[in-house]
């Protein structure tokens, strides 16, 4: 099962990276915790995001598109950054997660969510009704 693993974002995170003895070790923690991903074969893909003053949304109405450029409010319901992991189950993904580095100076989040497979999509229409 694959999984996505979201770093949700906080009000350090929202703001501009700045090298410090702090944060390079705590990006080489984060880097020792990633070598172990990839030694156990579950990493397909992982990042780190720039705040949200560098990015931009665009909403859908219809026809129209709005395009909204960032700073975005709420910052806790943001993502920080993200892994796409290989795993046999949820269960597997929480214990690699429970392993991971707090991602931030102060109190975090990290959210888990399976991604949808072709037959989990099928299995809709293959209920005949």
């Amino acid at each position: 099962m694959r999984v996505m693993v979201l770093v949700k974002a906080t009000e350090d995170s929202e703001k501009e990276f700045v090298a410090t003895p702090e944060t390079m070790a705590a990006m080489e923690e984060m880097g020792r915790f990633n070598d172990e991903l990839r030694k156990a074969g579950i990493l397909l893909a992982a990042d780190g995001l720039t705040p949200s003053s560098r990015g931009k949304r665009v909403a859908f109405d219809g026809p129209r598109r709005t395009v909204i450029d960032g700073p975005f409010a709420e910052t806790r319901e943001l993502v920080a950054g993200f892994w796409l992991w290989e795993v046999k189950d949820l269960d597997e993904a929480v214990a690699w997660v429970k392993r991971c580095p707090n991602p931030m100076p102060g109190p975090s989040e990290i959210e888990i969510r399976p991604i949808y497979e072709m037959a989990d999509l099928q299995k809709g229409s293959d209920s005949g009704d």
